[in-house]
């Protein structure tokens, strides 16, 4: 199949007087796996269903391989497109679902037939072509509606929540599945989350939207360790966030005056950085905590709290800890055998100031 570029040069689109998606500037290089991840209004579904043809944007491009589609409509547009309820035919087998769009293009029976038969092999259902969809569980409906759309061979694969549907263990075994899928066929996709998990196991890159604003782009690695600003750091992955301000900067460091925390003395930063407003970020593995006597490493900078809350959630045990006017999260590895801190516990929480992320934005 080929492999597509997508560019999006200055989208807005507005519904009325409401902005939705503003000054979009985004480059997907040919066969990327590509995920847009957001919450609930950030614009990520309305930028997908516009490079699909269904929305139209006011102001920018959009360019398939350099050439600006927006005026295309959106069967001319060689992008095949999963909704979020896959949409197959209920009165239809697997087969005829998957046929019909090879049908509406008035192909050959013979190139009908072996298309078909490939595109089925290829998600596993070539022994189901007979069925109907109520016939079929969930992930395997989701992979009827994938046959169907990569057989009519599309430049750019797009899909819209495609894991929502099913349960945890099936969404784990279908996010692999659909990466090997795009592997395979080397294929251009994108596809619409607001799952973090999902967008980081399974993209080569992504991008955060917020208000219809882009964020940031890049792998999840990137977005998780050096975040570009207070929205990124908090909704990709967890994160304590401690706002504030930087009151001196020198060689040997800066000092930041955190809101209900107190001073802190931090590091020079990487880039010049004047005083004013800025926020500290820090994952909550990256807090170790300890009883008071144990808390001897000296390259930490430790703060004294009291355990408010403990949750065992099996691979590691997440305190959430009182510390001045704050609650800060640590999470702590678990091993057979290590009794909890008990909620009222004295603790000391040791950070590592260069794992500290200080932001502008």
């Amino acid at each position: 199949m080929n492999k597509a570029s997508l560019e999006c040069r200055h989208i807005s689109l507005s519904y009325g007087s409401t902005p939705v998606l503003r000054d979009i500037n985004l480059k997907i290089e040919p066969g990327e796996f590509f995920a847009l991840l957001g919450p609930s209004g950030s614009g990520k579904s309305t930028l997908l269903r516009l490079i699909a043809g269904f929305n139209q944007h006011q102001r920018g491009e959009l360019l398939v391989d350099g050439q600006d589609i927006s005026g295309v409509p959106p069967h001319l547009r060689q992008i095949g497109m999963v909704f979020q309820n896959y949409a197959l035919w209920p009165h239809m087998t697997v087969w005829d679902n998957v046929a019909f769009g090879l049908v509406e293009r008035r192909e050959s029976r013979d190139a009908i037939r072996r298309k078909v038969g490939a595109a089925l092999d290829l998600v596993g259902l070539g022994d189901y072509a007979r069925r109907r969809p109520a016939q079929l569980s969930g992930g395997q409906q989701q992979r009827v509606a994938l046959a169907r759309t990569i057989v009519i061979e599309p430049k750019l694969l797009l899909l819209d929540e495609p894991l929502s549907n099913l349960d945890k263990n099936l969404r784990v075994q279908m996010r692999e599945e659909l990466k090997n899928l795009q592997r395979t066929l080397g294929l251009t996709t994108i596809f619409v989350t607001h799952d973090q998990e999902e967008a980081m196991t399974t993209a080569d890159r992504m991008a955060v939207l917020d208000q219809g604003i882009l964020q940031q782009v890049g792998s999840a690695a990137e977005l998780y360790d050096y975040p570009q600003n207070r929205f990124v750091a908090g909704f990709v992955g967890t994160a304590n966030l401690l706002d504030g301000e930087v009151t001196a900067v020198d060689a040997a460091g800066l000092n930041f005056q955190a809101h209900r925390l107190g001073a802190l003395r931090l590091p020079p930063p990487a880039e010049p950085l004047a005083s004013g407003a800025a926020t500290l970020a820090l994952r909550p593995h990256q807090v170790s905590i300890a009883a008071p006597q144990d808390a001897t490493d000296a390259s930490r900078l430790w703060l004294d709290g009291q355990v408010e809350s403990a949750e065992f959630l099996g691979e590691f045990s997440r305190y959430r800890v009182r510390v001045g006017e704050l609650a800060l999260l640590s999470d702590h590895p678990h091993f057979a055998g290590v009794p909890l801190f008990a909620p009222g516990a004295p603790v000391r929480l040791g950070i590592d100031p260069r794992q500290l992320r200080l932001l502008t934005a």
